[in-house]
């Protein structure tokens, strides 16, 4: 059953939001749950955002670049907060 469980994660996907602050917008996003902010990241740059100098929160707390979606507890629906840093 775990292994059904595993190899059932492999197509699943979240659709996520990022809002942007600087500009005041909600970027919507498809992830899986192996994706790390870095992928999350690329994603961005893929669609025209600049996010290299740039932090995500999820629930008031700090991602790390080589957190992936799950670790992060990310779940379909989610917003994630993409601030600069000043």
């Amino acid at each position: 059953m775990e292994t059904l469980r595993r190899s059932l994660s492999r197509w699943k996907r979240y659709h996520i939001k990022v809002h942007l602050a600087d500009e005041d917008l909600l970027m919507p996003l498809t992830v899986k749950p192996t994706d790390k902010v870095m992928d999350l990241r690329a994603q961005l740059v893929r669609e025209g955002v600049t996010s290299w100098k740039k932090t995500f929160y999820y629930n008031a707390r700090r991602l790390g670049e080589e957190e992936t979606v799950k670790e992060a507890k990310i779940q379909n629906g989610s917003v994630l907060l993409l601030v600069s840093h000043k």
